[in-house]
């Protein structure tokens, strides 16, 4: 939840090759104060059934810049391996980006909200609401 001194982070992730949400992707986030900042580490968590990732931490005051990785390369792997138990091996690898890292910068009492439209071999990102 924003506040008046700082900002807020959600996102969800929308597989796009099937055009259902994408559960289980492990999400970290860090955060840093100015363009010469350290990054750091603040936690992360996964998203759920519906794609979303409700409980990420939250922002500490004076954060200008967030980086949210999403690790992309072990949900296709399952999504492989679970599509090949009854076919033919198709391809070698479950995705091309095995992850996927979004930096973007933040204002203080806004709320930001970053969907994430995701295929093996792309994906697409916005500032949502």
């Amino acid at each position: 939840m924003s506040t008046e001194t700082t900002a807020s982070v959600s996102t969800h992730i929308l597989d796009t090759s099937i055009g259902k949400p994408a559960e289980g992707v492990a999400i970290s986030l860090s955060a840093r104060t100015g363009l010469d900042g350290e990054w750091a580490a603040l936690g992360g968590s996964a998203t759920d059934v519906d794609g979303r990732c409700k409980d990420l931490p939250a922002l500490p005051e004076g954060t200008t810049h967030v980086r949210l990785d999403f690790e992309t390369e072990t949900y296709f792997a399952k999504k492989q391996a679970e599509a090949q138990q009854d076919a033919p091996r198709v391809r070698d690898s479950g995705a091309f980006f095995p992850e996927v890292t979004i930096t973007f910068a933040v204002n203080p009492g806004e709320h930001y909200h970053v969907p994430l439209l995701l295929n093996p071999f792309g994906y697409s990102v916005y500032r949502g609401s």
